[in-house]
């Protein structure tokens, strides 16, 4: 992964969906396969392409964050790939602040 950790800052809490997107490179000599992905919360969903990437390819794992879903206040997100690549399982992060603005 060309990064592991996004941190989104302060966001409003009724704010819409915040996307990040994490690329990753297959730096081995076989196909790499995303095999499952794992979110730690409801609030966040992640989409990825089924098919191999190949060797020296990139690919992307998108992660959608609903902060509607969670109280407000500071959060913290674990993601875990798992896949056929050496390590077999990486983790990605993404965090920040969801703020309710108060309406006039």
């Amino acid at each position: 992964f060309l990064e592991t950790a996004h941190d989104f800052g302060d966001i409003p809490r009724r704010g819409g969906d915040l996307v990040k997107e994490f690329t990753f490179v297959n730096d081995g000599t076989e196909p790499l396969v995303i095999l499952r992905v794992i979110t730690s919360c409801t609030c966040t969903k992640a989409s990825y392409s089924k098919r191999p990437v190949a060797p020296g390819q990139c690919g992307v794992i998108k992660i959608i964050y609903e902060p509607h879903k969670k109280e407000p206040g500071a959060f913290s997100k674990v993601i875990q790939i798992f896949s056929t690549s050496v390590e077999g399982r990486n983790l990605l992060t993404i965090r920040g602040n969801s703020i309710d603005v108060k309406k006039l």
